[in-house]
């Protein structure tokens, strides 16, 4: 195997213990600049501090950096740049409560337009994957702080594909960061286009249209609670419903048992309302009138 081979070429590999050069003088401003790459065989970040003095020198040193490879369960391109954006923003923030340096605000860079897309995105709903992590990059940065940076001259695409040895220790990039972070904000402009997310786009939510007609067809619940000012009369009102209720299922039942002898229907209700006789409401009647309304209330505003 030959990574295996390549390893003790690596003995060579040097980092610098201090980020900062003894000549270097105070530090006027220090930023961390974070940048974010994916592809098939795995994904990371590289965090980087930019530093000027007094004379207005700019010096970048690695702060850290991390390498994962991807998941065995197939995940998308896009799907891993997202994931690669979120430890940036997880690293960030650990860094700025470890470095006892002030900082100005991070710049994040990513050579995803389909990450800055979704970072920009006000407007339109997320699958859960992407929802997530897209609520943890706003949590812990603001869509401002997110930049565009083409992979030619992103240091983390190193990180997310394969590399030669010998092409790495010739390199500098990994440990400084790309050269225009030398100069004094001369930087990559981010293409307008991330800034429209159009709706066929895989992880965007599908928006279901109904169209309906409102028809006011209020419960006769609802119209009680509404025309009662009293808790009293609303459960007396409720009451008497109920027990109209219960006498008219009876009358029905029964109807239904004689409904094929016709000649019998009208000597049985009779019959029956005569030993109705007059109507009062009982205890239990209240009690279980207060038990439906609570329930109707409960009903009507839980489900929301």
């Amino acid at each position: 195997m030959k990574w295996l081979a390549d390893l003790n070429q690596l003995s060579t590999f040097q980092v610098p213990h201090c980020m900062k050069p003894e000549d270097f003088g105070e530090i006027k401003t220090a930023q961390l600049h974070h940048f974010s790459d994916a592809s098939e065989l795995g994904y990371g970040t590289a965090s980087y501090i930019r530093m000027t003095n007094d004379k207005d020198e700019i010096h970048t040193a690695l702060v850290m950096g991390k390498a994962r490879v991807t998941p065995l369960k197939q995940v998308t391109i896009p799907r891993l740049e997202l994931a690669a954006a979120t430890l940036s923003v997880r690293i960030d923030r650990m860094l700025k409560t470890e470095l006892q340096i002030q900082m100005e605000d991070s710049v994040f860079w990513t050579d995803s337009q389909s990450v800055l897309k979704y970072i920009n995105n006000e407007t339109k709903r997320f699958q859960t994957f992407v929802a997530n992590r897209i609520s943890v990059i706003r949590d812990l940065s603001s869509p401002s702080q997110w930049r565009y940076v083409s992979s030619k001259q992103n240091p983390v695409d190193d990180a997310s594909r394969d590399m030669n040895v010998e092409v790495f220790l010739s390199s500098r990039r990994w440990l400084k960061g790309p050269d225009y972070l030398l100069e004094p904000e001369k930087w990559p402009t981010t293409p307008k286009e991330v800034n429209y997310l159009s709706s066929s786009d895989a992880e965007v939510r599908k928006e279901l249209s109904i169209n309906s007609v409102s028809v006011d067809e209020r419960k006769p619940m609802t119209r009680f609670i509404e025309h009662f000012s009293k808790w009293n009369s609303l459960k007396r009102a409720v009451a008497w419903m109920l027990k109209l209720k219960e006498t008219v299922r009876q009358l029905s039942k029964m109807r239904h048992k004689i409904s094929k002898q016709t000649d019998l229907v009208k000597e049985h209700m009779d019959a029956f309302k005569q030993t109705l006789g007059p109507q009062r409401l009982s205890v239990e009647d209240l009690e279980e009138a207060e038990r439906d309304v609570i329930c109707y209330v409960q009903e009507q505003h839980f489900k929301q």
